[in-house]
C-alpha cells in the first residue's frame, strides 16, 4: 500500500483551531462543544502539523454533515455547534479539507 500524502495546514486553518479551543475553554463545562477527535484535531491543525489525505477526507466529510449547525441557534455567540466546526478549522478548513479530497478523488479516477 503507498504510503498517504500529507499536507501542512495552512496558518488560516492552524487560527480557526486555535480560536475554537480558545473560545471551548471560554465556556462553562456543560457549554464545551466538541468531541475527543474533534479536540484533538484542533490541536493538530493549530500546531501546523502534517495531515493525511485520508484525515483530510475525513475533515471533509465533518464539514459536509455540519454545514447545516452554521443556521442553528447561537451560531456566531459560540454555540457548541461554532465551536465544533472552528475546532476542525472553520471555514478555511473546509476549503482546505475540500480541495485536498477533490485531488485525492481526481487521482484515484486517474489511477
Amino acid at each position: 500500500m503507498a504510503k498517504d500524502t500529507t499536507h501542512i495546514p495552512p496558518s488560516s486553518v492552524a487560527s480557526a483551531a486555535r480560536r475554537g479551543l480558545e473560545m471551548r475553554e471560554e465556556q462553562s463545562p456543560s457549554n464545551r462543544g466538541g468531541t475527543e477527535v474533534g479536540i484533538a484535531r484542533a490541536k493538530q491543525l493549530a500546531n501546523r502539523q502534517p495531515v493525511s489525505e485520508a484525515t483530510a477526507a475525513r475533515m471533509n466529510s465533518f464539514f459536509a454533515r455540519h454545514e447545516v449547525d452554521k443556521q442553528g441557534e447561537g451560531w456566531g455567540e459560540g454555540s457548541k455547534g461554532e465551536q465544533a466546526w472552528l475546532l476542525w478549522g472553520g471555514d478555511a478548513g473546509r476549503s482546505w479539507a475540500k480541495s485536498i479530497a477533490g485531488d485525492r478523488l481526481k487521482k484515484m479516477k486517474e489511477k
